[in-house]
Protein backbone atom coordinates (compact mmCIF):
# COMPACT_ATOMS: atom_id res chain seq x y z
CA UNK A 1 0.00 0.00 0.00
CA UNK A 2 0.98 3.65 -0.71
CA UNK A 3 3.58 4.95 2.11
CA UNK A 4 3.09 8.54 2.62
CA UNK A 5 5.92 11.20 2.23
CA UNK A 6 7.54 12.47 5.31
CA UNK A 7 6.52 16.06 5.85
CA UNK A 8 7.20 18.96 8.08
CA UNK A 9 5.55 19.05 11.33
CA UNK A 10 4.37 22.90 10.26
CA UNK A 11 2.78 21.21 7.05
CA UNK A 12 0.21 19.32 8.60
CA UNK A 13 -3.69 19.93 8.26
CA UNK A 14 -6.76 19.77 10.91
CA UNK A 15 -9.56 17.82 9.49
CA UNK A 16 -12.76 18.81 11.17
CA UNK A 17 -16.05 16.94 11.07
CA UNK A 18 -19.40 16.55 13.33
CA UNK A 19 -17.74 18.49 16.14
CA UNK A 20 -14.47 15.91 16.04
CA UNK A 21 -11.00 16.94 14.92
CA UNK A 22 -7.93 14.83 13.79
CA UNK A 23 -4.32 15.71 12.05
CA UNK A 24 -4.21 15.06 8.56
CA UNK A 25 -0.54 14.32 7.71
CA UNK A 26 -1.57 13.41 4.00
CA UNK A 27 -4.91 14.04 1.57
CA UNK A 28 -5.72 14.86 -2.07
CA UNK A 29 -8.62 17.28 -2.12
CA UNK A 30 -10.11 17.99 -5.72
CA UNK A 31 -10.24 22.71 -5.09
CA UNK A 32 -13.04 22.50 -7.87
CA UNK A 33 -15.66 20.12 -6.50
CA UNK A 34 -14.00 20.27 -2.99
CA UNK A 35 -13.84 16.46 -3.11
CA UNK A 36 -11.73 14.56 -0.79
CA UNK A 37 -10.23 11.67 -2.92
CA UNK A 38 -7.87 10.49 0.06
CA UNK A 39 -7.23 11.10 3.21
CA UNK A 40 -4.24 9.76 5.97
CA UNK A 41 -5.21 11.32 9.90
CA UNK A 42 -3.76 10.64 13.22
CA UNK A 43 -5.93 11.44 16.42
CA UNK A 44 -7.89 9.25 19.11
CA UNK A 45 -10.08 6.12 17.53
CA UNK A 46 -13.24 7.82 18.22
CA UNK A 47 -12.51 10.85 16.70
CA UNK A 48 -11.23 9.11 13.29
CA UNK A 49 -14.20 6.81 13.40
CA UNK A 50 -16.80 10.05 14.08
CA UNK A 51 -15.22 12.02 11.44
CA UNK A 52 -15.47 9.71 8.70
CA UNK A 53 -19.26 9.04 9.81
CA UNK A 54 -19.84 12.11 9.41
CA UNK A 55 -18.61 12.55 5.82
CA UNK A 56 -20.23 9.18 4.51
CA UNK A 57 -23.68 10.35 6.43
CA UNK A 58 -26.61 11.58 3.40
CA UNK A 59 -26.17 14.21 3.66
CA UNK A 60 -22.81 14.68 4.96
CA UNK A 61 -21.98 16.93 7.91
CA UNK A 62 -19.51 20.02 7.12
CA UNK A 63 -16.26 19.14 7.19
CA UNK A 64 -12.91 21.01 6.39
CA UNK A 65 -9.50 20.76 5.95
CA UNK A 66 -7.64 23.38 8.24
CA UNK A 67 -3.74 24.44 8.20
CA UNK A 68 -1.93 23.20 11.37
CA UNK A 69 -2.50 20.28 13.19
CA UNK A 70 -4.82 19.46 15.59
CA UNK A 71 -4.13 20.63 19.31
CA UNK A 72 -1.67 23.69 17.76
CA UNK A 73 -2.24 27.08 16.65
CA UNK A 74 -4.16 26.51 13.54
CA UNK A 75 -2.77 28.72 10.84
CA UNK A 76 -6.23 29.49 8.34
CA UNK A 77 -7.16 28.30 5.36
CA UNK A 78 -10.28 27.05 5.90
CA UNK A 79 -11.34 24.65 2.95
CA UNK A 80 -14.30 22.63 2.53
CA UNK A 81 -13.99 19.01 1.46
CA UNK A 82 -17.24 16.34 1.16
CA UNK A 83 -16.85 12.63 -0.29
CA UNK A 84 -17.75 12.63 -4.01
CA UNK A 85 -20.81 11.32 -4.59
CA UNK A 86 -19.72 8.66 -7.66
CA UNK A 87 -17.35 7.24 -5.04
CA UNK A 88 -19.91 6.54 -2.44
CA UNK A 89 -19.22 2.22 -1.87
CA UNK A 90 -16.10 1.82 -2.68
CA UNK A 91 -14.16 2.99 0.70
CA UNK A 92 -12.01 1.22 2.42
CA UNK A 93 -10.41 2.42 5.78
CA UNK A 94 -7.46 0.83 7.60
CA UNK A 95 -7.07 1.73 11.35
CA UNK A 96 -4.30 0.75 13.55
CA UNK A 97 -2.28 1.72 16.56
CA UNK A 98 0.35 3.59 16.88
CA UNK A 99 2.51 2.29 19.80
CA UNK A 100 5.06 4.71 20.16
CA UNK A 101 2.19 7.91 20.96
CA UNK A 102 -0.90 5.93 22.09
CA UNK A 103 -2.78 7.48 19.61
CA UNK A 104 -4.56 5.70 15.98
CA UNK A 105 -3.54 6.20 12.31
CA UNK A 106 -6.61 6.11 9.39
CA UNK A 107 -5.92 5.32 6.13
CA UNK A 108 -9.11 6.07 4.42
CA UNK A 109 -8.48 5.69 0.66
CA UNK A 110 -11.18 5.11 -2.36
CA UNK A 111 -11.02 1.82 -4.09
CA UNK A 112 -10.35 4.10 -7.44
CA UNK A 113 -6.80 3.71 -6.20
CA UNK A 114 -6.62 -0.19 -6.79
CA UNK A 115 -4.37 -1.32 -9.54
CA UNK A 116 -6.95 -4.07 -9.76
CA UNK A 117 -9.87 -1.73 -9.31
CA UNK A 118 -12.92 -3.23 -12.46
CA UNK A 119 -13.12 0.74 -13.17
CA UNK A 120 -11.91 2.83 -16.47
CA UNK A 121 -11.41 6.03 -14.55
CA UNK A 122 -9.30 5.97 -11.45
CA UNK A 123 -7.35 7.72 -8.76
CA UNK A 124 -3.52 7.75 -9.40
CA UNK A 125 -1.54 8.61 -5.79
CA UNK A 126 2.31 8.49 -6.45
CA UNK A 127 5.27 8.56 -4.30
CA UNK A 128 6.28 11.86 -6.40
CA UNK A 129 5.61 13.46 -8.98
CA UNK A 130 8.69 12.17 -10.88
CA UNK A 131 6.68 8.61 -10.08
CA UNK A 132 3.81 9.34 -11.72
CA UNK A 133 4.08 8.98 -15.05
CA UNK A 134 5.29 5.60 -15.17
CA UNK A 135 2.31 4.84 -12.11
CA UNK A 136 0.07 6.01 -14.64
CA UNK A 137 1.36 3.61 -17.89
CA UNK A 138 0.34 0.93 -15.45
CA UNK A 139 -2.83 1.45 -14.40
CA UNK A 140 -3.86 2.62 -18.09
CA UNK A 141 -2.24 -0.24 -20.16
CA UNK A 142 -4.59 -2.86 -17.32
CA UNK A 143 -7.24 -0.74 -17.94
CA UNK A 144 -6.81 -0.24 -22.33
CA UNK A 145 -7.96 -2.35 -24.56
CA UNK A 146 -4.31 -1.66 -26.38
CA UNK A 147 -1.90 -2.95 -25.53
CA UNK A 148 0.67 0.01 -24.18
CA UNK A 149 4.65 -0.12 -24.65
CA UNK A 150 6.50 0.86 -21.71
CA UNK A 151 8.50 3.54 -23.53
CA UNK A 152 5.69 5.45 -24.10
CA UNK A 153 4.93 6.32 -20.67
CA UNK A 154 6.09 9.98 -20.36
CA UNK A 155 4.33 10.83 -23.99
CA UNK A 156 0.66 9.07 -22.98
CA UNK A 157 1.34 11.35 -19.19
CA UNK A 158 1.81 14.48 -21.38
CA UNK A 159 -1.01 13.73 -24.13
CA UNK A 160 -3.25 12.78 -20.53
CA UNK A 161 -2.64 16.62 -19.33
CA UNK A 162 -3.26 18.21 -22.38
CA UNK A 163 -6.71 16.35 -22.89
CA UNK A 164 -7.50 16.97 -19.32
CA UNK A 165 -7.88 13.29 -18.96
CA UNK A 166 -5.15 13.62 -16.48
CA UNK A 167 -6.43 16.17 -13.53
CA UNK A 168 -3.79 17.12 -10.86
CA UNK A 169 -5.39 17.50 -7.27
CA UNK A 170 -4.65 19.72 -3.96
CA UNK A 171 -2.17 17.25 -2.46
CA UNK A 172 0.07 16.84 0.30
CA UNK A 173 1.99 13.84 1.35
CA UNK A 174 1.38 12.39 -1.80
CA UNK A 175 1.15 13.31 -5.63
CA UNK A 176 -2.79 12.24 -6.67
CA UNK A 177 -4.05 12.76 -9.90
CA UNK A 178 -7.53 11.81 -11.03
CA UNK A 179 -7.41 10.21 -14.66
CA UNK A 180 -10.31 10.09 -16.70
CA UNK A 181 -9.39 8.30 -19.83
CA UNK A 182 -11.16 8.33 -23.26
CA UNK A 183 -10.69 4.69 -24.93
CA UNK A 184 -11.97 6.10 -28.21
CA UNK A 185 -9.76 9.32 -28.27
CA UNK A 186 -6.88 7.43 -27.11
CA UNK A 187 -7.00 4.95 -29.87
CA UNK A 188 -7.09 7.89 -32.58
CA UNK A 189 -4.11 9.79 -30.87
CA UNK A 190 -2.05 6.44 -30.54
CA UNK A 191 -2.65 5.44 -34.28
CA UNK A 192 -1.55 9.34 -35.67
CA UNK A 193 1.62 8.89 -32.97
CA UNK A 194 3.16 5.86 -34.68
CA UNK A 195 1.73 7.06 -38.06
CA UNK A 196 4.17 10.24 -37.60
CA UNK A 197 6.45 8.97 -36.17
CA UNK A 198 6.27 10.04 -32.54
CA UNK A 199 5.94 6.92 -31.53
CA UNK A 200 7.84 3.57 -32.26
CA UNK A 201 6.22 -0.02 -32.54
CA UNK A 202 8.55 -2.12 -30.20
CA UNK A 203 8.74 -4.73 -33.19
CA UNK A 204 10.14 -2.09 -35.05
CA UNK A 205 13.04 -1.18 -32.37
CA UNK A 206 13.63 -4.65 -32.14
CA UNK A 207 13.89 -5.25 -35.50
CA UNK A 208 15.97 -1.65 -36.23
CA UNK A 209 18.48 -2.93 -33.37
CA UNK A 210 18.91 -6.75 -35.18
CA UNK A 211 22.45 -6.61 -37.35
Amino acid sequence: MLQTHVIDPEDLFTISAGGFNATADAFARDDRTEGLWFVSMVGSQTALKAIWASLLKQPPDVAHIIRGADGMALQGGYQRCVIPYETIGTWTTKIARLPATGGWHALVYTKTAEYGYEKDSFLLLAQSQEEAPALHHRFLDKRSPLPLHESWAGWLWERGIEEEEIVPLQSVGVSAYRCSPNAKRLRDDLSYAVASGKLTLPREEAEGGTP
